[in-house]
């Protein structure tokens, strides 16, 4: 498995060479701002106290306060918080948002832990990195197996520390307590709107177009949803950690979202062919959407895809010897810090709106979403056409440019 930090520092040195970069810019965007790791003691439903280990990676504030997902999984690591962190940062300003990145994360599986449980880590977790956020300094969100009420237990425990109301303190909270409308879509959203601008680009109907996704959380069910009413695209295959399944005449969201609700997979949903995780990435579709974790697509099986176009909604899917391949296929790849913006765009509007408390209509942030991702993403693919490479370089020329440019005009001080 490559090691998602070297994947974000080799994706980062080649845009450096294609801006010419200068030395001592690049040294600085080599490394994190700053990097937290904390200790968290939770006191189980069994009355033990087992203790966690959490982190919160600061990349860049060069363009803004730090902004990020904060992630529950087993497999978080030190590197992948610190990558996930560079990798917003570009995110941010290819969308030209006023954030820099940050990334957090801890190290639990969510699945064993009670309702309880949850709220104890997370009030913990908050404690310990209080003193690092703030509506004007860092601002987490929900990512990877947290939510909204992972969200909400974060303002109410910051607000207690500080004394006072904070709702700016985190994005994607419950819409009761500040939360914006359209956030839990956004991500999807955004994903399916660069792949309609892509699919038209390059002449293929999106009402002909198969579409295959994996992972089935906030962004993958979504994406089957918007695939399904914006494009009018019949999906497929879908698949989550357990499993997959395949339909060629095409899979009802409405079905299959309340097959996972009630058995909490898709898998042996009626009427649909098991598949892996593995077959699903390598179906001949138009359009692939990797919206798992990292390093699906790799030097192992990029000779194998047979999408048109892959739209990542993940966070760093494709390796950088993967993309070499796929682009000398043809395959069109909208990358990550593009495709799954949308997530932290909307955030911006719900941070504006919590400063403000004024909340906006849930189509106004559906219509200010799509102006950011289509614009981001004519100005990826007009470096990607003057300067003859992918659209993760083109991306990430773009994004590199704005903070480096940034961090010039601040200087260094003292």
């Amino acid at each position: 498995m490559v090691n998602p930090r070297e994947m974000a520092r080799t994706q980062l040195a080649k845009a450096a060479r294609l801006l010419d970069l200068d030395e001592s810019l690049l040294a600085c965007l080599e490394h994190p701002k700053s990097v937290l790791t904390v200790a968290i003691p939770v006191r189980m439903d069994d009355g033990k106290v087992r203790t966690f280990t959490g982190y919160r990676a600061q990349h860049s504030n060069a363009r803004g306060p730090f902004k990020g997902g904060i992630r529950y999984h087993p497999n978080v690591t030190l590197d992948e918080v610190v990558a996930l962190s560079m990798w917003m940062s570009w995110k941010c300003a290819v969308v030209d948002i006023p954030f820099g990145g940050g990334k957090g994360g801890v190290i639990c599986d969510p699945k064993r832990m009670s309702r309880g449980e949850l709220e104890r880590l997370t009030r913990r977790y908050t404690h310990a990195i209080a003193w690092i956020i703030g509506p004007d300094k860092d601002i987490p969100a929900p990512d990877v197996y947290t939510n909204a009420q992972v969200m909400a237990w974060i303002v109410d425990t910051y607000s207690e520390l500080q004394g006072k109301r904070s709702l700016g303190v985190v994005t994607g909270k419950p819409v009761e307590i500040g939360g914006s409308l359209g956030r839990d879509t956004a991500t999807a959203r955004g994903c399916i709107v660069v792949a309609r601008e892509c699919l038209t680009e390059l002449g293929i109907d999106a009402r002909k177009a198969k579409v295959a996704i994996q992972g089935y959380g906030n962004a993958g069910s979504f994406a089957h949803k918007f695939a399904q009413e914006m494009l009018g695209a019949s999906v497929v295959a879908v698949s989550d950690s357990t499993g997959g399944i395949y339909a060629e005449r095409g899979l009802d969201f409405a079905r299959v979202l309340a097959h996972k609700e009630r058995t909490g997979q898709v898998a042996g949903l009626a009427g649909t062919e098991p598949i892996t995780n593995e077959q699903l990435l390598e179906l001949d579709v138009e359009l692939l959407v990797p919206a798992a974790l990292e390093d699906q697509i790799n030097d192992e099986n990029a000779s194998r895809i047979r999408a048109r176009v892959v739209c990542e909604a993940a966070n760093g899917p494709t390796t950088p010897a993967a993309d070499e391949v796929l682009f000398k296929k043809g395959i069109t790849v909208v990358p990550d810090v593009l495709a799954n913006a949308g997530g932290v765009t909307v955030s911006y509007f719900e941070w504006l709106q919590s400063f403000n408390e004024y909340p906006w209509t849930e189509a106004d942030v559906n219509r200010r979403l799509e102006e950011k991702i289509v614009r981001g993403y004519r100005s990826v693919r007009e470096i990607a056409r003057e300067r003859r490479v992918d659209n993760r370089t083109a991306a990430l020329v773009l994004a590199v440019g704005r903070v480096a440019k940034a961090l010039e005009f601040q200087g260094v001080w003292p």
